[in-house]
């Protein structure tokens, strides 16, 4: 399987299928940006339809979605079971890595381009990439790569919040019903992993940062989560770019969490 994180050089010389994965918490239309404008030959991954279910204070914004609504949306759109797949979007990977992290907990070769829509020397196109339809056999989502509420709060694994670090603080909270932290977590936001042109930070670098929320062991657990389970995918790819392997994602997240008034709230720093 290829790394978490590729060129684009590499991407297009391994005839990888480009999947952008736009999608904005504002509201703005993932698909209106990639109509104006996309890498070229690159096909549009709604995620809303395509990479999560139907949103409930249950189960939160952005649930998983069943293996076989994952299945479908990729096959409908030219992506087939066999295919390589190289994401990227316009904010450091950090929405375009759900794609990827689905694809790689099921056995699919799949990365994020490293860079992201800037990583494009060409003028961008905005000529729909149309392929014909492909299987896409749908897979379980295997038991040992997604964690539950229960998982989180057993406290044998860090825990790590990908928002920034003005939510996990509880300073602000634009879409969730509380604000603030799960007790115990630690505050790693994922954009910061990259660098102010989207590419990957050195890894010398990022293991400092992992290093100063206590995982510095290849085999520490770790259950990452974020919003709603989307970003919180970077960081799961970023560990395993570095080679941790013992890591879980909480799909539910913060918006799942959340709606629990039943369950505790810690705000401030970590």
């Amino acid at each position: 399987m290829i790394p978490p994180f590729v060129s684009l050089e590499a991407a297009r010389s391994a005839n990888a299928v480009l999947a952008d994965v736009r999608w904005y918490l504002d509201g703005r239309s993932g698909r209106a940006a990639y109509d104006a404008g996309h890498l070229a030959g690159a096909v549009f991954v709604d995620l809303e339809r395509v990479l999560a279910g139907l949103p409930s204070p249950d189960a939160g914004r952005h649930p998983l979605p069943d293996p076989e609504r994952f299945a479908a949306g990729l096959g409908a759109i030219g992506i087939g079971e066999d295919d390589r797949v190289v994401a990227y979007d316009d904010a450091g990977g950090v929405i375009a890595a759900r794609l990827v992290y689905l694809l790689r907990i099921t056995g699919h070769d799949a990365a994020l381009l490293d860079g992201g829509l800037g990583a494009g020397m060409s003028p961008l196109e905005r000529v729909v990439t149309e392929r014909p339809p492909k299987a896409f056999a749908p897979r379980p989502w295997p038991e040992a790569a997604i964690a539950a509420i229960e998982d989180v709060l057993a406290g044998d694994a860090v825990v790590i919040d990908a928002r920034d670090a003005s939510r996990f603080s509880g300073e602000v909270e634009p879409v969730d019903p509380r604000a603030g932290h799960i007790p115990g977590a630690k505050s790693l936001p994922c954009r910061d992993h990259v660098d102010e042109s989207g590419r990957l930070r050195p890894a010398p670098v990022l293991r400092e940062r992992l290093a100063a929320v206590g995982i510095e062991e290849h085999d520490t657990p770790v259950i990452s989560y974020c919003g709603s389970g989307i970003t919180a995918c970077h960081n799961l790819l970023v560990l395993e770019q570095l080679g941790f392997a013992n890591t879980r994602l909480y799909p539910g997240s913060w918006s799942q969490y959340s709606w629990r008034h039943d369950l505790p709230v810690a705000t401030g720093e970590a």
